[in-house]
C-alpha cells in the first residue's frame, strides 16, 4: 500500500479529491493537523462524493505524529515541492512508500522539507513561470506514477 500525506491542508475539496483517489488507488491518505476546515464540511463531501466510505484516512495531530505510526514508521517519505530538482519520475517507488504534500498555497515549509524522515524531495515538472500544479492533481499524477511502477497491484 502507498501513502500520501497533506500536511496541513486548507481547502475542502482537495481533500474531497484527495479522499475519492484513495478510494480508487487503494492508497491510504493521512491528514496532518490542523486542518483548514471541518471534515464534515459540504465542500469536502461533495468532491470526495460517494467514496468516503472506501477510503482509508487518517488524521493526525502533527507531522512526527504520522510518521511515527505503526503505518509509516517504516516508509521512505518523498517531499514534493516545486523548488526541488529532481522528477518524481526519477524514484523507483516501493510498496509503503509515503508521498507529502504540502498546503496551497505556501507547500511544504522548511522545516518539513527538512525533516530527518524526509527520504527525497521531488517534483512535478510544468513549464516555465507557473507557481503550481493544483494539490489534489498533484497528489494524482504522483500516485499514479507510484502505483503504474508497483504495477498497479490490486487493480482489475
Amino acid at each position: 500500500m502507498l501513502h500520501v500525506i497533506f500536511f496541513e491542508p486548507r481547502i475542502p475539496g482537495n481533500t474531497g479529491s484527495a479522499i475519492r483517489m484513495s478510494a480508487v488507488t487503494g492508497t491510504r491518505l493521512h491528514l496532518v493537523e490542523p486542518l483548514g476546515f471541518d471534515l464534515s464540511e459540504a465542500k469536502l463531501k461533495r468532491a470526495g462524493l460517494d467514496y468516503h466510505d472506501l477510503a482509508s484516512v487518517a488524521v493526525h495531530p502533527d507531522l512526527d505524529t504520522a510518521l511515527a505510526s505503526d503505518e509509516l514508521a517504516g516508509s521512505r517519505v518523498f517531499a514534493f515541492t516545486a523548488h526541488a530538482t529532481r522528477w518524481f519520475t526519477d524514484v523507483e517507488y516501493q510498496p509503503g512508500d509515503a508521498l507529502l504534500f504540502g498546503p496551497e498555497p505556501t507547500g511544504l515549509p522548511a522545516e518539513v522539507l527538512g525533516h530527518p524522515r524526509v527520504t527525497d524531495r521531488l517534483r512535478i515538472p510544468m513549464v516555465p513561470g507557473r507557481r503550481s500544479l493544483n494539490l489534489a492533481n498533484s497528489a494524482a499524477v504522483a500516485t499514479y506514477e507510484a502505483w503504474r511502477q508497483l504495477g498497479f497491484r490490486g487493480a482489475q
